[in-house]
């Protein structure tokens, strides 16, 4: 994508003028705060974004942590989310606002520069192999995973319940490692030794029948899709435990995947060359993701209504 519109400070702005200043404080700190909603086209016809109002509260949530002032309301970035989606015209997208703190000056302390708000929009098709198709890929296999060598950042570092820049870049050095080993994600442990998350999506698995989530505390985001998930699954009947969640149990589950705005809901097939099930999309995972899916193009009314905000 290089046309269209990004909602920069207020004002939308040509595409090519989107622009920060080299000595951005966020570059070099990486002293930033960002969320990623999705736009779908719902069954009417119309176009909606999912949790919009979570999504924003998340965003001045993090920026609180930060000590960012963003300067707006979270009506005001919920306005701009939807300007931004009509004046790019698009039906279905992704969107990225960011907070972050602008140039002024340098050193580690940011608080003497301006933060900058920023929203733009675009078309994210596939942003995991494996796991599509009503549950498997070409070849109906779900996502291959490996453990990553590189430990989740502890609580104690860095304030895990903000969705912060800095904190991902412990995810890509992950998610690199990974597919350099010919994988597609990484699974991340904390300093326990507990399953944390993959690179950037919450991760379940189903064992004996019943669905298990990593808690938080393990230094897990509080995904909103991960809550989307779960809210369907008791709705629906199906139990689901918060709990810790050993690396060996990722091994003998019947059924593991992943959830996140971008991934959604992928199916995991394999992790560290072992078989999840028969390498596909499991029972309950199928269930879940059809269910998710119904909820985000306006089928489900109990959940369509509270989580979809139309753009017109």
């Amino acid at each position: 994508m290089t046309e269209g519109k990004i909602w920069l400070n207020g004002s939308l702005v040509d595409y090519d003028n989107a622009k920060i200043h080299i000595l951005t404080h966020a570059l070099h700190y990486a002293t930033g705060v960002f969320e990623g909603i999705r736009c779908y086209k719902t069954v009417n016809g119309n176009s909606a974004m999912f949790r919009l109002q979570d999504h924003m509260q998340r965003l001045l949530d993090s920026g609180r942590i930060y000590f960012m002032d963003l300067g707006y309301t979270r009506q005001q970035l919920e306005k701009a989310a939807i300007d931004t989606v009509k004046a790019n015209r698009m039906e279905e997208c992704y969107i990225r606002p960011i907070a972050y703190y602008g140039y002024g000056k340098m050193g580690v302390n940011p608080m003497p520069n301006k933060v900058s708000v920023a929203i733009a929009v675009w078309k994210w098709d596939e942003y995991l192999k494996g796991g599509e198709g009503g549950g498997g890929g070409s070849d109906g296999k779900g996502a291959r995973l490996m453990v990553s060598s590189w430990t989740r950042i502890d609580p104690k570092s860095l304030p895990m319940g903000a969705k912060a820049t800095a904190n991902y870049a412990n995810s890509a050095l992950a998610r690199v490692e990974a597919i350099k080993a010919g994988f597609d994600e990484a699974v991340m442990l904390n300093s326990a030794g507990m399953v944390v998350e993959a690179s950037a999506e919450n991760i379940f698995i189903v064992k004996d029948g019943a669905l298990a989530t990593p808690p938080t505390t393990s230094g897990a985001l509080a995904g909103i899709t991960r809550d989307s998930i779960m809210a369907i699954a008791k709705e629906n009947g199906i139990e689901c435990k918060v709990r810790d969640i050993s690396r060996d149990e990722l091994y003998t589950a019947s059924e593991v995947f992943l959830t996140g705005t971008a991934a959604e809901v992928k199916p995991v097939g394999e992790i560290d060359n072992r078989m999840i099930g028969d390498g596909r999309a499991g029972k309950m995972t199928k269930q879940l993701k059809s269910l998710f899916e119904a909820a985000v193009h306006g089928k489900d009314k109990k959940f369509s209504k509270a989580w979809l905000t139309p753009v017109n």
